[in-house]
Parts: C-alpha cells; sequence; structure tokens
C-alpha cells in the first residue's frame, strides 16, 4: 500500500517506543494519533467509565497501580478517528487499559517489542517527567512487570523495536502492506 492512494484506510496500533516510532512515521507521511498524549483519560479499565483519581494513596505503589489501570482512550474519538477517510492510513501510538472496547475496530495491532535490558535503558533515557523514568521507583517497577506478563497488551503481531529506528518503522510497515 502506497501513502496517498485512495483505498480503504488502515488503523494500526503500535506499542513500546511509540514515540519514536511514532514520529519517524510522521516523517514520512503517515497520519498518526498519539493516544498516550491525545486521548488519554482516567477511567475504569473494564467499562471506560471516566473515574475521578482519589485525592491521595497510601505510597507510590498504589499510585502507580491506579494510575496505570485506568489510563483510558475514548471509544467514541477512536472509533471517530478510524472512521475518518480523509487519510489512507492512521497509526495509533499507546496504550490503554480499555483496548478491548476498540481493539476490533484496527486493521492490525503490531506490539513494539524489547528485551528488558532495552527496556531498562530506554526508561533511564527519558527527561525525567515521564512514567516510570529515574527516581520514579514505583513506577518502574510496575512497568518492569507489566513488561514480564504482557497482561496489558492486546493480541498483535509482535516487531523487535530493539533494531534500529528505521528498520522499526520498516518492518512495521512491511507487516501493514501484507496485512493488507
Amino acid at each position: 500500500m502506497q501513502h496517498g492512494q485512495a483505498e480503504v484506510p488502515r488503523r494500526r496500533r503500535l506499542r513500546e517506543r511509540e514515540d519514536s516510532v511514532a514520529e519517524e512515521l510522521q516523517r514520512r507521511g503517515y497520519q498518526v494519533v498519539h493516544g498516550d498524549r491525545e486521548l488519554k483519560y482516567r477511567g475504569d479499565g473494564r467499562t471506560g467509565v471516566p473515574v475521578p483519581e482519589p485525592a491521595s494513596f497510601p505510597d507510590d505503589a498504589a499510585r502507580a497501580a491506579w494510575t496505570s489501570a485506568h489510563l483510558c482512550w475514548p471509544v467514541d474519538r477512536v472509533r471517530a478517528l478510524v472512521e475518518d477517510r480523509t487519510e489512507a492510513s492512521t497509526f495509533f501510538c499507546g496504550g490503554s487499559r480499555n483496548w478491548h472496547q476498540f481493539v476490533h475496530l484496527f486493521d492490525l495491532v503490531v506490539v513494539l517489542d524489547v528485551d528488558l535490558d532495552t527496556r531498562h535503558r530506554r526508561l533511564d533515557e527519558r527527561p525525567g517527567d515521564e512514567w516510570a523514568d529515574r527516581g520514579r521507583d514505583a513506577e518502574r517497577e510496575l512497568a518492569v512487570r507489566l513488561h514480564a506478563s504482557r497482561e496489558d497488551l492486546p493480541p498483535g503481531s509482535c516487531v523487535d523495536a530493539s533494531q534500529p529506528l528505521a528498520r522499526v518503522v520498516d518492518e512495521v510497515l512491511r507487516l501493514c502492506r501484507a496485512n493488507g
């Protein structure tokens, strides 16, 4: 599939290292929705119903667990973006606990996978104000547990995201072409 051709729009979802991959896809001319920036809200992970954040938590681990469990995307906005036929392809990047409510709308889900050492290195490289970066030990412990269990990931095609960025994006696009 060539970007810009008149054909059925394709919607894909990416996880892990999504910011770098998303920015490279945008640089190559694709439409990208940064879900963690543009769509996120706090909601019930099963139902998507918005919930207020508790006024306090007993400790950082409880705060990290609550925050992670309540990261949602609005189903109506995801659906509207998927149904928008302006672009030939749209990539949704990020994670959501209510993914089961809209994953069926995507033509393909790509899970960008890395080994644990690479995961730690990438967390260390974050600018200091992001989830699970240096000094945020409870968030990091949760991120490592979720990485190992994969419990927060929808089923999808895995891509080794420890490769150079251009190779990762090329593989994502290859999977998209193979998927139709």
